[in-house]
């Protein structure tokens, strides 16, 4: 009997899924430091071709120098498996609703070991078992070739977000997959990239307020003023 190859991808991903946490444990605060030893459930190679170049828990060398662990990522470029710089998540701890439990943005440390720049991504996904029906884009954040650890931010409320598929605030009220990758267009999955990134702190966070425009700001500073000079002037004794 011969089976589809989207078929058999399908059975893949459930079988995957049989054996992962899907619980919505996303929580305002929730930071994938590395610090245990682990990749923290970010996953490649989920539709059973081996990947070349897997996640990997570094022990030394994060954002705060010795003895600070991070997450490496890489890629190989060309064609075949880890082709693509990307990795998946669907742990628990970024799974749920975004918008109940207040998460607007995910900031992470971010170090591009590489010798190409790279436009890096989150890609927000539900559900993760089949095609998904609702598909969401952050823009994207550029690191220069050979950089120093950066921290960068991404917004994932409804009105930064590109839509890819389905609505997305749908997808927002249900998140089932979060995806790192290199991204330069508006679309997933990305081209293909010979790559090292390393990921570290991940932090969900709520949205960063809107500064007050600075016009709005000197109009409120010039009422205030005029309406003080006048009390001034109306509080002056008047000569006789």
């Amino acid at each position: 009997m011969r089976f589809s190859k989207s078929l058999i991808a399908f059975v893949s991903v459930s079988m995957l899924l049989l054996h992962s946490p899907l619980a919505s444990a996303l929580a305002m605060g929730q930071v994938d430091t590395f610090e245990d030893g682990t990749v923290q459930n970010w996953q490649v190679a989920l539709l059973g071709a081996p990947h070349p170049a897997p996640p990997v828990n570094v022990p030394d060398g994060g954002p705060m120098g010795t003895g600070d662990n991070y997450l490496l990522l890489g890629s190989l470029g060309g064609q075949g498996p880890g082709n693509r710089l990307t990795a998946i998540n669907f742990g628990a701890q970024w799974a749920g609703d975004y918008v109940t439990n207040g998460v607007g943005t995910i900031s992470m440390d971010l170090r591009n070991f590489g010798s190409s720049d790279l436009s890096i991504r989150l890609y927000l996904e539900n559900p993760v078992a089949g095609p998904p029906t609702d598909q969401a884009i952050t823009g994207a954040r550029t690191l220069p070739a050979g950089g120093n650890w950066t921290r960068v931010e991404f917004a994932v409320d409804a009105a930064s977000l590109v839509g890819l598929a389905g609505d997305v605030n749908s997808l927002l009220a249900n998140v089932t997959a979060l995806r790192i990758f290199h991204g330069p267009a508006e679309a997933f999955p990305g081209p293909a990239v010979t790559a090292t990134l390393g990921v570290d702190n991940i932090t969900a966070a709520q949205a960063q307020a809107v500064p007050e425009p600075p016009a709005l700001s000197l109009l409120m500073l010039g009422l205030v003023t005029v309406f003080y000079r006048g009390r001034s002037r109306a509080n002056r004794p008047r000569r006789t």
